[in-house]
């Protein structure tokens, strides 16, 4: 019976196993593939989230199920499902390989779920290997060889070169502690966090999540995948893959114990950094693919922000944030499929008249570029506020300072965006955008959703609350 807290990651091994039957079957059928993979992660999604008080441990004590894992798979799933919705025209990928595209979805998903429970070093190692071979697969996928080819190359190479530095750390903690078991590290790290081999390693292991969360200078691989991959998958990679980083980063970092000075400092450091190399970066672009890649890299920076704090309050935020992320990244991108045909990369310019073409769509991509930047009264506002007032406790009154000047950037290219989709008009005429209903159901739930947990944030602060404190 103890298999049963175990549901939720075989759920997700089951549907990668049946596209993958489904793939050596001769004939092909999209819209078959395509409702499959709703339905099934409809039911994954259901599953994860009864799962959520279940606890205890697995696999010799390897892999810990708790609130704090059972939350965030509860966001991957959701992730999923929201992207999955999206696919129902996948013409950026080829027909033949759509089992395989939802194949590789699904077990990408539960690598990452594997990750947020795995409380051993080489067991995280192995399921943050397996979830960035499938998104290297993901991206390849595009119907464009050449394009997909290219930037899963250099996504590739750069996250081989990340999962080395990352595995050369992971062997200096074990050299200096002895320990592989993460409930040993936070007990051995704390007293040695002044030791170089520990600071050195530590430093080292971090890098590979900082990777995986795009936080400079680990981003360069995140303008080319964005632009290379199919929508879809860019999509995923913006938003779910975003939710994994920040789980696994959250559990390394409290690892090191409110003592760690240096690791502060650092993360300090490459928050300042990645806030003003992404914001500075995305105002010169003109594919909204692009400005969405950097801005992904500032919205890290705000992330680390809150990590930085070392508390509560700060591990709170972030959680809340990555909710807040999942639902902005996915409304924008789901604007991206809509408005670009056959799968192709829009510039902002092809946004203009958007307003008339699709005024569900405009209105959508309007709240969720003012929640990326901030602005009241949407989630983005809210998870803004929490991640500075955590670092506002500490003392941290520059970093915000820093942190508010890069809001007033962000700004700017933003609201480019939204001049382009409301006062701008196309310069060839356009027909309007119809929208199916469940991608009108889709637009409307992510538009309540922004917009409801900015004004009444308290439960989804508490869920968080409640996983954050198990970290302490």
């Amino acid at each position: 019976m103890k298999w049963m807290i175990f549901q939720s990651e075989l759920w997700f091994l089951i549907m990668g196993g049946v596209f993958l039957v489904l793939a050596m079957l001769p004939r092909h059928h999209p819209r078959r593939d395509h409702l499959t993979a709703v339905v099934m992660a409809l039911v994954g999604m259901a599953i994860c989230l009864a799962s959520i008080h279940f606890s205890g441990d697995l696999f010799f004590q390897t892999y810990r199920i708790d609130r704090y894992s059972q939350v965030f798979k509860v966001i991957l799933a959701m992730g999923l499902f929201l992207v999955v919705m999206l696919c129902d025209d996948l013409s950026g990928v080829e027909e033949r390989l759509h089992p395989e595209f939802y194949a590789l979805l699904s077990l990408c998903t539960l690598a990452m779920m594997l990750l947020v429970s795995c409380v051993h070093l080489l067991t995280i190692y192995v399921s943050l290997e397996l979830s960035s071979y499938c998104l290297y697969i993901l991206v390849a996928m595009r119907r464009e060889r050449r394009v997909g080819s290219k930037s899963g190359l250099k996504y590739f190479l750069i996250g081989a070169a990340a999962s080395a530095v990352m595995l050369f750390g992971l062997a200096l903690l074990y050299g200096a502690t002895g320990a592989t078991y993460v409930v040993d590290l936070i007990k051995a790290l704390p007293p040695k966090m002044a030791h170089p081999m520990v600071a050195v390693g530590l430093m080292m292991t971090l890098g590979g999540f900082f990777f995986k969360l795009a936080v400079f200078p680990f981003h360069f691989w995140a303008p080319e995948a964005y632009a290379g991959a199919p929508n879809q998958v860019a999509a995923y990679i913006a938003s779910a893959s975003k939710v994994g980083a920040i789980a696994i980063l959250l559990r390394v970092v409290a690892m090191g114990g409110s003592g760690a000075g240096y690791l502060v400092h650092l993360l300090i450091l490459m928050a300042v950094a990645s806030m003003t190399v992404g914001n500075l970066s995305a105002i010169v672009q003109k594919d909204f693919k692009r400005l969405l890649a950097f801005s992904s890299v500032a919205q890290a920076g705000y992330i680390l922000v809150g990590i930085a704090a070392m508390n509560a309050a700060g591990f709170t935020s972030a959680v809340f944030y990555a909710v807040a992320l999942l639902l902005m990244k996915l409304t924008c991108f789901m604007v991206v499929v809509l408005v670009a045909g056959e799968g192709r990369n829009p510039s902002v310019a092809q946004l203009a008249g958007l307003h008339r073409r699709a005024p569900l769509l405009a209105l959508a991509l309007m709240i969720a570029l003012f929640g990326l930047a901030g602005i009241p009264p949407t989630i983005g506002f809210t998870g803004k506020l929490l991640l500075f007032r955590a670092a506002m406790q500490q003392g941290y009154f520059y970093l915000v300072l820093i942190a508010m000047v890069n809001v007033v950037i962000s700004l700017y290219y933003y609201l480019l965006v939204i001049k382009a989709a409301y006062l701008l008009e196309p310069s060839e005429p356009q027909a309007a955008l119809r929208l199916s209903l469940h991608h009108q159901a889709l637009a409307g739930f992510l538009i309540l959703a922004m917009l409801l947990i900015g004004f009444y944030p308290r439960y989804l602060m508490d869920v968080a609350r409640s996983a954050a404190l198990l970290l302490l």
